[in-house]
């Protein structure tokens, strides 16, 4: 289970930086930092599938990497299996399968060379390694290609090597950030399989995506973020009788489009201790 409350991240602006007319209009954008993420709150339990969902520049990305650890928060917490990701980094990481679109690959190692590296990194023996790698390639169609190249793959392939790479060691809960985007029909459908898998053997997944189709398919919860905040917290069909819209398209526009002084439904999280 992973438990966020009350995340806050804010980033120093250059005094170099010439504002846009866009984020000259962004409310985020003040004191000389820019706050991307400013408050949000979601639960995600285990067998879960959680879809993060919000508008380009909303604080996505920066939510999930502060979730990997990648990036640390100016306030709030994050709990995964009552261990402290801020607290305790090192041993968080442990837990965590991490997806990031701005991470690449080795392109002169194989796709089968990438995954295995990242196995030893997280202390696999070469017998549990060799047989991991050859549960995730027979999963995820890597086979074909495991002996080329990272530089000479497609693109779906390399997302297939990426995703067998993030959860190569077996983690607790795995984070994806946008994993279909840029993939064709079939490759898609080999990801969201994947998922799928991961639900049913009881790991909480957390991802973020633009296709709602995909929401609708496979999520249990939602999270919908704007202007940095957590502004709808639950159910799919929680979502969808909170906007009375007759599809999540229109629910998730409801949301966005809501007036400021409307109040944000948000499922409360209990105050966690700061040892956990």
């Amino acid at each position: 289970m992973i438990t966020v409350s009350n995340l806050a991240k804010r980033f120093k602006m250059a005094k170099s930086h010439k504002l846009s007319d866009a984020e000259k209009s962004d409310t985020r954008l003040h004191d000389g930092y820019f706050h991307s993420v400013t408050d949000v709150s979601f639960e995600c339990e285990a067998g879960q599938v959680l879809g993060l969902l919000g508008p380009n520049g909303a604080g996505k990305t920066t939510t999930l990497r502060m979730l990997s650890s990648a990036l640390k928060p100016d306030s709030g917490l994050i709990a995964i299996n009552g261990v402290d990701v801020v607290k305790k980094p090192l041993l968080a990481r442990k837990k965590i399968g991490f997806l990031s679109g701005s991470t690449g690959l080795y392109g002169r190692l194989t796709a089968r060379e990438n995954v295995e590296y990242f196995g030893k990194l997280h202390g696999m023996n070469p017998a549990q390694l060799s047989s991991r790698i050859d549960e995730l390639f027979e999963l995820l169609g890597i086979h074909e290609f495991a002996t080329r190249r990272a530089e000479n793959l497609s693109t779906g392939m390399k997302q297939k090597t990426s995703i067998a790479r993030a959860v190569v060691h077996n983690p607790e809960i795995v984070v994806l950030d946008e994993p279909t985007t840029g993939l064709d029909i079939m490759a898609t459908q080999t990801v969201m399989d994947f998922i799928i898998r991961l639900k049913a053997q009881g790991t909480p997944v957390i991802f973020s995506t633009h296709h709602l189709d995909e929401v609708s398919l496979l999520c249990d919860k939602v999270v919908i973020i704007d202007e940095g905040r957590s502004c709808f917290a639950g159910s799919v069909e929680e979502l969808l009788q909170h906007t009375n819209a007759q599809n999540l398209n229109q629910a998730f526009i409801s949301v966005i489009t809501q007036k400021p002084s409307a109040a944000p439904l948000v499922t409360p999280i209990a105050n966690q201790n700061e040892e956990a």
